[in-house]
């Protein structure tokens, strides 16, 4: 199966949070699936800690960025078809991030490893 990291998941993954459901646990560590995160997700992580909201992440974007090239994790671009599709999209969500998170695993065929039951209401295949 190919998976979408949420922001948060990938953050949590890194960090071994004990918010990670036992189920999201288990889709990780599937040598089977194929995991991918987006550059979005790095472009709200470095935002976020160039703010001083984010106290998870050691070493800021670029301690993340080290971890994250450990894993069997593909990184996904921002490409023009993902934010096409966001036009098209409902206006349920308002965090932008989320929008092209949701926009990219809809365009590619991805199902997302979230805690945001909220993306549901996109039509998404959504684990957690």
């Amino acid at each position: 199966m190919k998976i979408l990291l949420d922001t948060h998941t990938a953050l949590w993954w890194i960090n071994e949070h004990e918010k990670l459901s036992a189920k999201a646990k288990e889709v990780l560590r599937d040598n089977s699936n194929q995991l991918y995160i987006s550059v979005a997700s790095l472009w709200e992580l470095a935002i976020k800690s160039s703010i001083g909201k984010l106290y998870e992440l050691d070493g800021g974007i670029h301690g993340f960025i080290e971890e994250l090239e450990k894993l069997p994790i593909y990184q996904i671009p921002v490409l023009p078809r993902h934010v096409v599709m966001i036009e098209s999209m409902p206006f349920i969500h308002r965090d932008p991030f989320d929008r092209l998170l949701i926009a990219t695993a809809k365009t590619d065929n991805l199902s997302i490893l979230s805690a945001d039951d909220s993306i549901r209401r996109y039509d998404a295949s959504l684990f957690w």
